[in-house]
């Protein structure tokens, strides 16, 4: 087939290919004609891949690849790329192997469609864990090549563009993924065409009826807005001139999914959204984009704390211009937003410009490193436990950056709204974020969880041999401080599990007489082989995980004459109180030092040490095996929560006084709770953090002291909060 024919769509034997003269037209009017005769055989090839096959609008399959590669086409990007998104669902939907791809089109493109393939062959267990690994899996493929995104993105907007033809289950899923997940990564690209038209789709199918509301009242504006427009153009303009500025004025419409979301966010009706049209002013070098913003100031009063320089310090994504808010005629806000050529390009096109202007200047160069630094960071997330919390990591990130702060020496650091001081250690290098102690902003001393704010100095103090606080996971808001804290955990409770293993079943085998050093190694590496361990220190973590149990390991290590019933008890595990995080404080009942204690084995938790009164002790009897006896080793200098319930006259104030008795006792008040049961009574559940048992009855008796006071206990479990208490650790110390 000649060159001219394919343009016409044709492929051999007559047929058309739904597009395809539009596509050919398209790349025809940048890329070579052995480049475009490339695409044309690709859309042959995958023409006949999915012959047969039809979407559910009724159009032949070939129609949707086709359309995403358009799409491309209109960012100009390389016939790579293109022929990737012509046959981006031949592996997926059809029998074609990847080899065959690489064969017939290059490994890159095979590489590009293997990056955006679902993983169906896969069973997961939920549908939301196959979404979520076959985007881990996609996220991915876009560190090694970021086209792989691209091709995705383009998929997605034709789907969207199409999505009437979905079951309305099926389209508000897909687009509340799009809105949490595919415009907030176009946007993140600097692709903002393709991330307005992918938030108004997907606002259009997740709230059909708003959206026709929302638009009839724009429409009904639009003609008013319009004129009002033009004047605020002419003034503009003759500004510009008179300050001998060339520039082009372009007005621009607000979409509709903007104008919902500042609907909500103000919670006004859109008669009081005001700025639904903006003005966007071009010019030829960024030192004019500050000439152009006197003149604008000139014209029309700057609205005071509206200003932004993107210019001087650019958005993460490389989107640079000048914004600045008006007082327009009548006190109305304007919108304006002043950039140079470069600067509007890649604001248009984002990274694709990369492939579109091979010769791109620094501002291509500098937008390329932003993203290439944020998709980088995406391999440190690996750690996320599943891909479930992968795609949640992801979706935190993805939210714009508005927070700017600055190093001490003076360098600018992107994070996101809401960021701490942890974050901000970890943005700065994983390893000062590890051994972070403490912090200075704006040179004072503050919390670790102290959340920043813009044009602040952030100051990290570190130290050799500190370690991540297993709280700040709880705080930190970025994926990467998440992630490198998680991650530090995993070893530190690895190191920990084995720690005790070690000592639970030394212990096993001291109840028989017997030490580990005795076993043979036959005998021993018969029992790992049977258990499945690799080696002994795997054995020791499963035992102090809780995953196995170290008496039934302990028979089967010992000699079969040994393995009898009638072996003797365990003999109690010494808890020091600093065995780290395998060994866990029930808040059922709130154990303490020199209260009676036993513990329960769990699985993936370790050791839980629970009060032997306890009402979950009472599962003992049921399953012995999960339990064994401990006993305090000595009294642990740390201090350990308690939960005291407390019967008062129900009158003014008697909170506040309770309470400063307890401060009294210099007792630190973790949580407290107040519980009505009638008029003339009140029930105050204080959490404290006592040192041990003689700590918390002193206390109780400065309580019991007071006028308003009836009756004081321990909680017993934790449905006592419904009212079963301790009525023998009314008193602590009648078995201290």
């Amino acid at each position: 087939m000649d060159y001219a024919s394919s343009l016409l769509g044709l492929l051999p034997g007559g047929r058309r290919t739904p597009g395809l003269k539009e596509l050919l037209g398209a790349v025809g009017s940048y890329l070579a004609p052995d480049q475009v005769e490339r695409v044309r055989a690709a859309a042959e090839f995958g023409t006949s891949a999915h012959h047969g096959q039809k979407r559910l609008s009724g159009e032949p399959f070939i129609a949707h690849p086709v359309a995403a590669a358009s799409i491309l086409a209109d960012l100009r990007l390389d016939a790579d790329t293109i022929i990737a998104a012509i046959l981006h669902d031949v592996i997926e939907d059809t029998p074609t192997p990847k080899d065959q791809l690489a064969a017939r089109f290059g490994a890159d493109v095979a590489e590009l469609v293997d990056g955006v393939t679902k993983l169906d062959q896969i069973k997961f267990k939920s549908r939301e864990e196959a979404q979520a690994e076959s985007f881990r899996k996609m996220l991915l493929a876009m560190v090694r090549d970021l086209r792989v995104i691209l091709v995705k993105l383009a998929d997605r907007t034709h789907n969207m563009r199409t999505i009437e033809a979905m079951a309305p289950a099926r389209r508000r899923a897909i687009a509340r993924e799009t809105l949490e997940i595919y415009a907030p990564i176009a946007e993140r690209l600097g692709l903002y065409n393709m991330k307005l038209e992918l938030e108004d789709l997907g606002f259009k199918a997740l709230y059909p009826r708003r959206y026709l509301v929302l638009e009839r009242a724009v429409r009904r504006t639009r003609g008013n807005q319009r004129e009002f427009l033009k004047k605020i153009e002419q003034q503009l303009n003759a500004g510009l001139v008179k300050s001998q500025i060339q520039a082009q004025v372009l007005t621009r419409e607000k979409h509709l999914y903007s104008i919902y979301q500042k609907m909500r966010r103000k919670r006004a009706p859109l008669n009081e959204i005001v700025d639904v049209y903006g003005i966007r002013i071009v010019v030829d070098t960024p030192d004019t984009c500050y000439r152009a913003l006197g003149a604008v100031h000139a014209v029309f009063k700057p609205m005071p704390g509206r200003f932004k320089d993107y210019i001087a310090i650019p958005r993460v994504n490389g989107y640079q211009s000048l914004h600045t808010t008006l007082f327009g005629p009548n006190g109305v806000p304007i919108e304006a937003q002043i950039r140079t050529r470069d600067m509007h390009r890649v604001a248009e096109a984002g990274i694709a410009a990369h492939w579109k202007y091979k010769a791109g200047g620094d501002a291509d160069s500098m937008q390329r490193e932003r993203t290439r630094e944020w998709i980088s960071n995406l391999v440190s997330l690996q750690e996320a436990g599943s891909s479930e919390e992968f795609l949640e990591s992801v979706k935190v990130d993805l939210f714009p950056d508005k927070v700017y702060v600055f190093t001490p020496k003076g360098q600018i650091l992107r994070l996101p709204s809401g960021a701490t001081v942890v974050d901000f250690a970890y943005a700065v290098h994983t390893d000062i974020g590890n051994r972070c102690v403490a912090a200075k902003v704006d040179r004072r001393l503050t919390p670790l969880r102290t959340v920043l704010r813009n044009g602040q100095t952030v100051e990290i103090i570190s130290a050799k041999g500190a370690s991540p606080n297993p709280s700040w996971v709880n705080f930190v808001v970025t994926a990467k401080a998440r992630s490198a804290i998680r991650h530090y955990l995993k070893g530190l409770r690895r190191t920990e599990a084995i720690a005790l293993g070690a000592r639970l079943l030394t212990q096993a085998l001291g109840e028989f007489s017997m030490q580990l050093e005795g076993v043979s190694a036959e005998v021993l590496g018969a029992a790992l082989g049977e258990l499945g361990m690799k080696d002994l220190d795997e054995l020791y973590e499963k035992i102090g995980l809780g995953e196995r149990l170290a008496p039934l390991v302990a028979r089967r290590l010992l000699p079969s004459s040994t393995h009898g019933p009638g072996s003797a008890a365990l003999a109690p595990l010494a808890i020091a109180g600093t065995e780290g995080l395998l060994v866990a404080y029930a808040r059922c009942c709130f154990p303490i030092p020199y209260d009676p204690i036993f513990a329960f084995l769990s699985a993936g938790r370790g050791v839980v040490i629970h009060r032997e009164n306890c009402v979950n002790v009472e599962d003992y009897r049921k399953h012995p095996e999960n339990w064994l006896p401990v006993s305090w080793q000595t009294a642990p200098d740390r201090l350990f929560s308690s939960e005291l319930r407390i019967y008062v006259v129900n009158r003014t104030g008697v909170l506040a006084a309770v309470a400063a008795a307890i401060a009294s006792t210099e007792t630190n008040i973790d949580h407290v709770s107040i519980d009505e049961q009638d008029s003339d009574t009140a029930v105050l559940t204080f959490e404290l953090r006592v040192r041990d048992r003689r700590h918390l009855a002193r206390l109780v008796r400065v309580i019991r002291r007071m006028p308003d006071v009836t009756r004081v206990a321990r909680t017993l479990a934790a449905h006592a909060r419904r009212g079963r208490v301790s009525e023998s650790d009314a008193d602590p110390e009648r078995s201290g």
